[in-house]
């Protein structure tokens, strides 16, 4: 094992905290009097990428290969430097990390990072070779088979490795085999249960399973939401979920409405006598015990037992979103056509028929209109 000269172990401990910009500096210091120290140029190399001077880190890498040409640490660090900033190149990084797993093939990061750029470099060669504007749907297993392999190995030399599992799944998105990816996000939320991107996928899945109604679907995205909380798919899932839930409110209010229609027989049926008007005060009255249950069942109690990520996310959702908002209006609106109908001692039918079309005609105008915002 190489012993660090105490400047590097220094540096190294800075590192460690995330202080690169003063481990970088005292790395300067460090090699402006030893400028063979191997550790002290990759070490200050990293530093570079994570202030985000990539340029700087290049050459760092380009001064520690030519202390130690075959160094498997500094092509993982030339190779790093490659694929990061605005000049990244992963055609460049190829080369490089072929000459990394040749250095070390007994280390998962070689074949990881390796498996990352064929597979990148291999679709873009097939892609340039066909004249394909943009690739297709299937048939590209083979083209991926060599990066396939190199992932696998890196999975066998690092199964605990996060970033073996994600080049992994990335490669079997490239060649959409939904199989593949859902086995290795299983996987890797194994071994990170907090993993934004597999959890988003792993809880869409579950939230569009067949069967799966809004509410319960709401109730899985805030359970991943609480996992990772700054996921904004896992966000828009829920709001997607959170939207779906208040359109069925308005199912409460129209039904609402039918029963109010019901009650009072608004439109003639050939053979049925209709009732004599105005109805009874007890008959008006009683019209609100349905429409009390069908809410407490409907919505309160529905409300209640949903996780409190997502009734926080109701409330959340109303405020920023417009649409939510027009569905509630929508309801209320609904609702209170369906009261007026019901409790006012009418004569006749005539305005009482006006009020109910009036609570449907503009729910039922935007009930199709509105549902793409649920996806």
């Amino acid at each position: 094992m190489t012993t660090l000269h105490p400047t590097v172990e220094r540096a190294q401990a800075l590192i460690d905290f995330e202080r690169h910009d003063q481990a970088r500096d005292l790395l300067a210091r460090h090699l402006a009097e030893v400028p063979d120290d191997l550790s002290a140029w990759i070490k200050i190399g990293y530093c570079h990428l994570n202030t985000g001077q990539t340029e700087q880190a290049r050459d760092a890498a380009s001064q520690a290969l030519k202390l130690a040409p075959a160094d498997y640490g500094a092509f993982i660090l030339r190779a790093q430097s490659l694929t990061r900033g605005a000049g990244s190149s992963w055609r460049e990084a190829e080369p490089v990390l072929r000459e990394a797993v040749r250095a070390d093939p007994g280390h998962w990061l070689g074949y990881a990072m390796l498996a990352d750029a064929v597979s990148r470099m291999s679709l873009i060669r097939h892609a340039q070779a066909n004249n394909l504007k943009e690739l297709p749907r299937d048939g590209l297993d083979a083209v991926l088979c060599e990066a396939t392999n190199l992932a696998a190995k890196a999975l066998q030399l690092g199964p605990e490795e996060v970033y073996a599992h994600e080049v992994a799944i990335q490669i079997a998105s490239f060649a959409l085999d939904a199989e593949a990816v859902d086995r290795f996000d299983r996987a890797l939320l194994r071994i990170d249960p907090t993993h934004a991107e597999a959890l988003a996928r792993q809880t869409r899945k579950a939230a569009r399973a067949p069967g799966v109604k809004a509410a319960e679907a709401a109730d899985l995205y805030a359970s991943g939401l609480a996992a990772a909380p700054d996921s904004t798919d896992l966000q828009r899932g829920l709001d997607q979920a959170t939207y779906r839930m208040l359109r069925g409110v308005r199912w409460l209010a129209l039904l609402c409405v039918g029963l109010a229609g019901a009650m009072l027989d608004l439109f003639a049926v050939e053979g049925k006598v209709q009732r004599e008007l105005p109805l009874p005060l007890g008959q008006r009255l009683w019209y609100l015990v349905p429409m009390t249950v069908i809410w407490l069942v409907g919505a309160l109690l529905r409300y209640r037992r949903r996780r409190a990520g997502v009734r926080l996310n109701v409330q959340s959702l109303i405020r920023r979103h417009r649409w939510s908002r027009i569905v509630l209006g929508q309801a209320a609106w609904a609702m209170l056509c369906a009261l007026i109908i019901s409790q006012v001692p009418w004569t006749a039918r005539t305005l009482p028929q006006v009020l109910f079309w009036a609570g449907l005609a503009p729910t039922f105008a935007t009930v199709w209109f509105d549902r793409p915002r649920t996806h």
